[in-house]
């Protein structure tokens, strides 16, 4: 089991910028990914960056250049640099760890980020 919890959303102004946090209740040294996905009001949840325990990151096309996914194994905690955000980054934003070895996802509860145009 590991119990993901996220902070750091908030309201911000389009253009503004948030930092979230996602802390995991275990260490997040190998054999995971970690990842960040979000889901607006009436729409699916979708992906938006993840990372390798090796530190390979990868991003939705719709946040690339905008968004930085970063980890700190030794805090066992992923972060999500959010710049130039737009109104339709409004969303709840969910942390997901991925155990690679039994390929199973836990998810943290969401925090919401909205942006204000």
């Amino acid at each position: 089991q590991v119990q993901l919890v996220e902070s750091g959303g908030g309201l911000v102004q389009a253009g503004g910028s948030l930092r979230l946090s996602c802390v995991a209740s275990r260490s997040i040294f190998s054999d995971n990914v970690m990842g960040w996905y979000r889901q607006a009001p009436g729409k699916q949840r979708e992906f938006v960056a993840d990372i390798t325990s090796g530190g390979r990151p990868n991003y939705a096309d719709s946040v690339k250049g905008r968004f930085t996914i970063s980890r700190d194994n030794a805090k066992n905690t992923v972060y999500l640099q959010l710049n130039s955000l737009k109104p339709e980054d409004t969303a709840v934003y969910y942390c997901q760890f991925r155990d690679t070895v039994i390929n199973y996802p836990y998810w943290g509860r969401g925090t919401q980020v909205t942006v204000s145009s």
